[in-house]
């Protein structure tokens, strides 16, 4: 078969009256929203019957798109570190406690910590452990406040204006 014996088909040229091979109503059949211009419903348009995404029951809330932090307690800590080591992502992916897809981590006060370890800036830790032991971001953060000095602006005296002029009445006399 050649590219010069294929002949293409032209386009059908609807509405063009009775003779033209489409008839009268240019094969959209007669009356109803189907025939008319710029017809279009959508997908889901049941007729006027209320549709099945409002017929069924929604669930409260909604899915967060955020990953949930993995939770590290204080025992998995101290059965897993030494005294003096840094807990880092690095650091708990190496000693199986996280997944290396993992990328938010939170240490919770559940159990005991016997050993002292530093933790780094990139592990969140929970209220009640941030009260008990110093984390290296809070005592950074201490660090870094500014003092607050106070700068006196040098004080310019004003002229000094001459007293205005009172406008004297005439008094009226009889």
């Amino acid at each position: 078969m050649d590219l010069v014996s294929i002949k293409s088909k032209s386009r059908k040229r609807v509405g063009r009256g009775l003779s033209s091979g489409q008839g009268k109503t240019a094969g959209r059949g007669t009356k109803g929203q189907k025939s008319r211009s710029g017809y279009n419903i959508p997908r889901k348009f049941e007729g006027g019957q209320t549709p099945l995404s409002m017929r069924l029951a929604k669930l409260p809330g909604f899915k967060s798109i955020h990953k949930k932090a993995v939770i590290v307690s204080l025992d998995q800590i101290s059965a897993n570190y030494k005294a003096g080591e840094e807990v880092t992502l690095k650091s708990l992916t190496e000693k199986g406690l996280i997944k290396k897809t993992n990328k938010r981590v939170k240490i919770l006060n559940n159990g005991t910590l016997t050993i002292a370890v530093k933790f780094a800036e990139e592990i969140k830790v929970s209220k009640s452990i941030s009260n008990v032991i110093p984390v290296k971001a809070v005592v950074e953060e201490e660090k870094a406040e500014p003092k607050e000095e106070k700068i006196e602006a040098p004080k310019v005296e004003k002229p000094k204006k001459s007293p205005a002029k009172k406008p004297t009445v005439k008094k009226e006399t009889k």
